[in-house]
């Protein structure tokens, strides 16, 4: 298929969609920035990637501009909490490592639970001081020398705070909380929320509010597979529903969530919560892009290809799994951004990888 000519910038295309204005044609943001594919490319480890953060805003400035995506500069990674509250992290060195994994949780005990105290300075938690260097490196490309598919200073990471907890104490542990120690459970996802308010004013502090795109709920640990919607209702939507109305209430405009694996049942929920006029909603391939455009009629859908099929099928697979999903989602009156559905795995091959780009230009334009 010939590609038609472009009439926006990636940049111009998710403002656009923030106007609820169609662009000419799907952008493509990957989920989470695909901080640790972008340093691969570069020749980067992937320890590298999350101690090294002018190399890494470097790798991902070159990877986004090389495929042709919409530039949003991001640097976190799942296990996020335990560092911050004083556990260790082992960096990532192995073959299949992709990012860096919890070695040593805070809170083993409920005695722990009650006796963990909130971080004395959040500035100093934690990967807080290399991910505070690099939005601080990616505010002033920003402002100095803004690449034109850079819609925003970056995707400064905040979280939900029932994963946060699970990281803090273990994510098995929390779930057995849930039903033989409830109230331990709940001042662990309490003082996770608190924590999450407070980096939320300390990024606002920094960077303000007008040019971020802020990251909340991103839930990994929430999926039907490890809790029920019951128990979602109790220890995760009053929680993630405050801490959206507390960052809108601070001035933040749109913020980005992804509702991670298997949550068709606690979707009924997730709608309950305010992320912006409009948010960004990620979700994973379990979940059908039709059905998230049910439940955020107001908010821009982003996904959500199989991660696993970018890694193991063949270009000519990964071009046909990507044409047939933007092909769906361009039928979305909510506004549709073209993402796998989780983490670009970091060694995909470059050409399944570009197979997503040629899908967009292909097939991603709008009549």
């Amino acid at each position: 298929m010939a590609n038609r000519k472009a009439s926006m910038t990636d940049a111009e295309r998710i403002k656009a969609l923030l106007r609820r204005e169609k662009p000419d044609r799907v952008p493509i943001m990957p989920f989470g920035g695909a901080v640790a594919f972008c340093g691969v490319d570069n020749g980067l480890t992937i320890a590298e990637v999350y101690n090294e953060p002018e190399k890494t805003l470097e790798a991902e400035r070159k990877t986004y501009e090389k495929y042709g995506w919409a530039f949003m500069p991001y640097l976190a990674y799942a296990s996020c909490g335990a560092w911050e509250f004083g556990g260790d992290v082992k960096w990532p060195r192995g073959q299949f490592d992709m990012a860096p994994s919890v070695s040593r949780r805070p809170v083993e005990t409920e005695e722990d639970a009650w006796k963990l105290k909130m971080p004395k300075d959040v500035s100093q938690a934690g990967m807080i001081p290399i991910q505070t260097e690099f939005f601080k490196l990616a505010a002033e490309m920003f402002k100095k020398n803004r690449p034109d598919n850079q819609p925003f200073i970056g995707l400064p990471p905040g979280g939900g705070a029932f994963t946060l907890a699970g990281n803090i104490c273990g994510p098995d542990t929390l779930c057995k909380w849930l039903i033989k120690k409830p109230n331990a459970a709940r001042h662990l996802i309490e003082m996770a929320s608190d924590y999450l308010i407070m980096i939320s004013e300390y990024w606002k502090g920094l960077f303000g509010t007008g040019d971020i795109l802020m990251l909340n709920a991103a839930e990994a640990s929430t999926a039907n597979e490890l809790i029920s919607p019951k128990q979602f209702e109790e220890f995760v939507l009053p929680y993630d529903k405050k801490l959206a109305e507390v960052m809108l209430k601070m001035g933040y405009k749109h913020i980005y969530t992804h509702i991670c694996g298997e949550q068709n049942l606690n979707l009924p929920y997730w709608e309950q919560i305010n992320f912006g006029d409009p948010g960004i909603i990620s979700f994973g391939h379990e979940i059908k892009l039709a059905t998230m455009a049910r439940h955020f009629p107001r908010d821009i859908i982003l996904g959500n290809l199989e991660p696993a099929i970018i890694q193991v099928r063949t270009a000519a697979e990964v071009y046909e799994a990507a044409k047939k999903n933007i092909e769906d989602g361009k039928a979305l009156s909510n506004g549709y951004i073209f993402s796998p559905g989780c983490a670009l795995p970091p060694r995909a091959p470059a050409e399944n990888v570009m197979a997503l780009t040629r899908a967009a230009n292909d097939v991603g334009w709008y009549d």
